[in-house]
């Protein structure tokens, strides 16, 4: 098994339970790691062969800005299940969505949630 880690993708967004949040909008950062069997692309250098993480970025960044959501948790299962569905390779997945903007009315460096999901596919193709 192989695995893809993506790091601190930055999208602007309008989640939040609060009103203020929906409506202004706040930064969040995106980490994922995708894990997949890629032996094939290792040993013929074919891109079909890989997960193209670009396509999975641009698949995350717009599921995840495409509506507002009260909890964030709603917004990393339909921002995974969206990945999952468009890249069939991937068997495991684990999205973390930071949210270091929080209105918590404490001073912390970040809220994370984390979500973990396991895929058993018979075949793995992209």
């Amino acid at each position: 098994m192989y695995r893809i880690i993506v790091e601190g993708l930055e999208l602007y967004a309008y989640h939040g339970v609060r009103e203020s949040e929906r409506r202004e909008g706040q930064v969040f950062l995106l980490d994922f790691e995708l894990e997949a069997d890629m032996s094939a692309a290792c040993e013929n250098d074919e891109l079909g062969d890989t997960v193209n993480y670009s396509k999975v970025i641009d698949c995350a960044a717009a599921v995840f800005c495409a509506r507002p959501y009260k909890l964030i948790e709603r917004a990393a299962q339909t921002t995974a299940d969206a990945v999952l569905a468009e890249f069939t390779r991937v068997r495991r997945l684990t999205l973390r969505v930071h949210k270091p903007d929080a209105p918590v009315g404490h001073v912390v460096s970040d809220i994370i949630f984390e979500l973990k999901i396991e895929r058993n596919r018979e075949r793995n193709h992209e």
